[in-house]
């Protein structure tokens, strides 16, 4: 549904912190920095996940998943494949 990186990287987009975050989808701090701190999809209770990735679209965030093409005509950012966090390094 939502992976942590994902989540980063659109509180960077926004200009949002953690706590901001919280805020805006009525989720708890400690909830928020659980799921970030998670390694690749998010795992939780569903209704928990729909509120964060609904405070995302709201704040203007579209969350793209693989293989599946975007429906907005604003700028983004996506992989082209896995991460490699070894190339272009150096």
């Amino acid at each position: 549904m939502i992976t942590s990186a994902q989540m980063r990287a659109g509180r960077a987009l926004l200009g949002l912190d953690q706590r901001q975050l919280a805020a805006l989808s009525g989720v708890s701090l400690p909830t928020i920095q659980r799921m970030e701190a998670s390694e690749g999809t998010v795992r939780g209770v569903v209704d928990t996940l729909e509120k964060v990735v609904a405070a995302f679209d709201a704040a203007g965030i579209e969350l793209l998943s693989e293989h599946v093409p975007s429906r907005g005509s604003g700028r983004g950012v996506r992989l082209k494949q896995a991460a490699n966090p070894e190339a272009g390094l150096g």
